[in-house]
């Protein structure tokens, strides 16, 4: 299994994987995909071979990027990775794909100075393997807020920040 960029080939497995899990994502469009990948600061994928195993695409503190929880973060933290959005393909999940996603998302932004990795997991209604994989990896709890991502279906996220391990032996354990 390797972690590599993700390019414009990975684009319909992505939008598939988005389409099936929606109800824990935002709904994405392809030509949102491709804003998102042009702005991202980290968007790769698990490859096992030629097969997909999933992606994950993040927003330093310095991006432009216009998500609703993003900005929450960006009042609140000067020096941050923002997991947009991840997901491990069904055939794929509990077999370690995410944890690698993680450790290699955790790498770069050790590696390139930031000081937390951040994310929202949905509370209401509540994700609660997604809440177990990020309580496991140092995710804490630092508030949350009420989205609408499709119109008249509001959600509850809590928002969660894990500070960066100081060396990389930590980061090679998650």
């Amino acid at each position: 299994m390797e972690i590599v960029p993700a390019t414009i080939e990975h684009f319909e497995a992505i939008l598939a994987w988005n389409e099936e899990y929606v109800d824990v994502l935002a709904p994405l469009t392809r030509p949102e995909l491709e804003s998102l990948a042009a702005l991202a600061t980290y968007h790769r994928v698990a490859l096992d071979g030629d097969d997909l195993a999933g992606f994950v695409v993040a927003f330093g503190s310095e991006s432009d990027h216009d998500s609703v929880n993003f900005r929450w973060f960006s009042v609140r933290y000067p020096s941050f990775l923002y997991i947009d959005r991840v997901v491990v393909a069904s055939p794929w999940q509990r077999r370690g794909v995410g944890a690698l996603l993680y450790r290699d998302l955790f790498a770069f932004a050790r590696h390139e100075g930031y000081e937390l990795v951040t994310c929202e997991i949905d509370a209401e209604p509540p994700n609660p393997r997604s809440a177990m994989f990020h309580e496991r990896l140092g995710f804490g709890e630092v508030g949350t807020q009420c989205v609408e991502y499709v119109v008249g279906k509001p959600k509850l996220v809590t928002m969660r920040a894990a500070p960066l391990p100081r060396s990389n032996d930590v980061i090679a354990h998650l």
